[in-house]
């Protein structure tokens, strides 16, 4: 790999991290005023208009052997995580559900083990409990009560995982072209989704049309440039490889939530220094080796 194309992905990194990390807030202000559902489908629908023209140039790539593929990419990466992310936000806060998506790391190496005949070590296998460790710790959030609408979000990155692996074994198209097509497919279902909502009661609410707006930016950047930039990414490198933004969606997320009041607990911050403890063994296969040899 040469130098230019470690600083491609460096910055693919750093800018998925920011895009990323900020679609958190941005959902939370679209809630004010459209519901899951609605922001959902609006997100997809947006992000598929974008990316229209490439799907369209692209539809004679669409065949046999990347049908399936599209479709679980489509669904599971797109389609139904827009749905569970909000549903998710509607009872617990912004910066949490940034922090439960570093999950999407264990995952894709779970899912690429069981199904994708990826190996793994033992170090890797580490990280992944530890990570869904952390996860708990997160859902606890520090007392007895066990928040069940931050599993709307493992469900999410559980899709992701699978998404991710999904990616890498399309053949004959490249990322703007999975994006775009992907989008496509799951546009008809959010259309149908959408209408059937009370879209009327939208605009009697305060600020529908800023909220709008929110929502608008979260699709042209966080759903349609974004997902185009990370499968280059994936196809560039690898799952794995791409999965490192998860270490800075956190802080991104983190950062917008604390200046829109939301609390930061220390039982949660330890708790995601566990999943970025375990990202990292995930992704850095030897670690444990090495640090068993410092201290020897």
């Amino acid at each position: 790999m040469n130098t230019k194309s470690k600083i491609w992905h460096w910055l693919a990194v750093a800018l998925l991290s920011m895009i990323w990390g900020t679609s958190y807030i941005l959902m939370k202000k679209g809630l004010r005023s459209f519901s899951p559902y609605q922001l959902a489908s609006l997100r997809i629908i947006i992000s598929c208009l974008c990316l229209l023209p490439l799907a369209l140039r692209s539809l004679s790539k669409f065949n046999n052997k990347n049908f399936i593929s599209i479709l679980v990419i489509g669904f599971f990466g797109s389609g139904i995580p827009a749905i569970l992310y909000p549903l998710a936000e509607t009872r617990i806060d912004s910066s949490l559900t940034g922090m439960l998506n570093t999950l999407s790391s264990a995952f894709t190496l779970l899912i690429g083990i069981i199904f994708y005949k990826r190996k793994a070590i033992r170090s890797q296998i580490a990280g992944v409990i530890l990570g869904f460790v952390g996860a708990a710790g997160l859902l606890y959030g520090g007392s007895l009560a066990f928040n069940y609408y931050g599993l709307f979000v493992v469900l999410a990155t559980l899709m992701n995982g699978i998404s991710n692996n999904e990616v890498s074994k399309v053949e004959g198209l490249k990322g703007f072209e999975i994006t775009a097509l992907s989008f496509l497919v799951v546009s008809p279902f959010a259309l149908a989704l959408l209408l059937g909502t009370d879209l009327h009661a939208v605009v009697l609410t305060p600020h529908w049309l800023l909220n709008l707006g929110y929502i608008a930016i979260l699709s042209v950047l966080g759903s349609a440039f974004a997902n185009v930039v990370y499968y280059f990414l994936i196809r560039d490198t690898s799952p794995m490889v791409a999965s490192v933004v998860a270490y800075f969606i956190p802080v991104v997320a983190t950062f917008w939530g604390l200046s829109d009041d939301e609390h930061l607990a220390s039982t949660m911050v330890f708790s995601v220094l566990l999943i970025l403890a375990g990202v990292y063994l995930i992704n850095r296969p030897g670690a444990l080796r090495k640090i068993r040899q410092m201290i020897k």
